[in-house]
């Protein structure tokens, strides 16, 4: 069976259509009513590099891990497969991930990185970019930080024509050739992983799509607002058409989907192949008073996002509501591919005694476990929950728990005080009734406390081992 699994990053799972959204997404609500929708997916450690990391383990990363490379204990993904016989991809723009200290492209086949997204360092040349017309600084000392970006992306896009030449269309056109190419040789065991740094900021979609959700709108544009405090920044006017102009990033993004998903029909590939569709996050607008990332608050607008599965076999347009995380996307992928998640090994190099030479090495092997629970009883409908909670952090930053209910924040970082949420009654976490219910607070904080404890030991038995 082959596996394709499209990232889209930073989308807000109520931008899309058939999450009940404002954004126009046809293709994506397409691939929903052939497969499964997971109405309560939530990240876990957060945010970009981190969400790779959980997505390719299968194991927790909050409690332990930030930002930062793979290490020579993971076992991924990728190399899973390809010890399994499949002939695998990654196909991105993701320029973090490009960057090499990362190596995220560790254990596939071929892997084509897009150039030219958000502030990476692709044109250098001495071209000369005006930044006031879509950008605005804020006037004190970061601005040493974001004017040079701010120049780097309009370098960036500076030869830009059409719509084909943005990085959404390269990274699914540059998919669609692989898919092409190899498909000529191999009809199954193929893994590819699309990953698409749209619609993360700028927000900055050609037309149609530019005008789409505020054409009336004459004021500056603010494609990528730095990082912060939306008042006495931005304007409401000028907060409500950067969400317009992230909505057109949406839709742009959804065209792009869609000429992949027709591609896959053509090759047939598309009724027989898993499909698996996702994103690492959302994005702030506003919603706590803050604009993009800026703070590691694990909000709804952050941590809530979309999840959807086609599995050959299982009818669509079926409704998932039970509690799952990014931990469970690799248990998943295997057990669908009847690949025993608990008879994984990882082959080392380590020195073969105490006192030998460095290259007296030899080839040792060790358990791996992975952490994730399946989702693929809920989607056949065998079991209805695969947890009681969802855990999410930012490493050193902040904790949280949630449940269909309730959601408990703990700012470890000291930065704030703890808040607890009545999630029935106030989905967007707007009034923080710890001091009404802290019964409640206590219990769920203690839950999660524990459960932070638990990964980090596992992780320093596994370490001394």
């Amino acid at each position: 069976m082959n596996v394709f699994v499209i990232v889209t990053d930073s989308m807000r799972k109520d931008a899309l259509g058939c999450y009940g959204g404002k954004a126009k997404t046809p293709n994506i609500d397409s691939l929903a009513k052939d497969g499964i929708i997971f109405t309560n997916a939530y990240s876990e450690g957060l945010p970009t590099l981190p969400t790779r990391t959980t997505w390719w383990t299968g194991r927790y990363t909050f409690p332990v891990r930030g930002w930062q490379p793979f290490e020579s204990s993971d076992l991924l993904l990728a190399e899973v497969l390809w010890d399994k016989g499949y002939t695998s991809c990654l196909v991105s723009d993701t320029y973090h991930m490009h960057k090499p200290v990362y190596n995220c492209g560790r254990g596939f086949d071929t892997v084509i990185w897009i150039r030219g997204q958000e502030y990476d360092p692709w044109i250098i040349d001495d071209i000369n970019v005006d930044i006031s017309k879509y950008h605005r600084l804020r006037g004190d000392s970061s601005d040493f930080l974001w004017k040079p970006r701010f120049e780097q992306y309009l370098k960036n896009v500076s030869w830009y024509k059409n719509e084909e030449d943005y990085c959404v269309a390269r990274v699914f056109k540059s998919a669609i050739e692989w898919l092409q190419r190899i498909s000529k040789e191999y009809k199954d065991r193929l893994f590819l992983w699309i990953d698409a740094f749209d619609p993360h900021e700028p927000w900055d979609p050609p037309e149609p799509y530019r005008s789409m959700y505020n054409p009336n709108y004459s004021g500056q544009e603010l494609i990528d607002p730095v990082p912060g405090i939306v008042e006495g920044y931005m304007t409401e006017e000028e907060l409500q058409h950067t969400i317009a102009l992230y909505h057109g990033e949406v839709s742009f993004v959804d065209r792009w989907v869609g000429v992949f998903l027709e591609e896959l029909k053509s090759l047939d590939l598309y009724d027989d192949s898993i499909i698996i569709y996702t994103s690492d996050h959302g994005e702030p607008f506003g919603e706590h008073g803050i604009i993009r990332k800026a703070r590691p608050w694990n909000y709804e607008e952050l941590v809530h996002i979309p999840l959807v599965i086609k599995y050959p076999g299982i009818s669509g347009s079926k409704v998932v509501e039970s509690i799952v995380q990014t931990t469970d996307l690799m248990p998943t992928i295997l057990d669908m591919l009847d690949i025993n998640k608990d008879s994984l090994t990882l082959d080392f190099l380590a020195p073969a005694s105490t006192g030998t030479f460095p290259q007296d090495m030899r080839l040792y092997s060790k358990k791996v476990l992975l952490e994730g629970n399946s989702m693929l009883p809920l989607i056949k409908g065998d079991i209805e929950k695969i947890r009681e909670y969802a855990f999410i952090g930012h490493y050193k930053q902040s904790w949280t728990i949630r449940n269909l209910d309730y959601s408990f924040h703990l700012f470890i970082d000291g930065s704030k005080k703890p808040e607890l949420y009545n999630l029935k009654t106030d989905p967007w976490e707007k009034n923080n009734i710890i001091e009404k219910e802290p019964h409640i607070a206590e219990e769920l904080e203690r839950i999660l406390k524990n459960f932070a404890d638990e990964i980090i030991q596992k992780r320093r038995k596994e370490y001394e081992t």
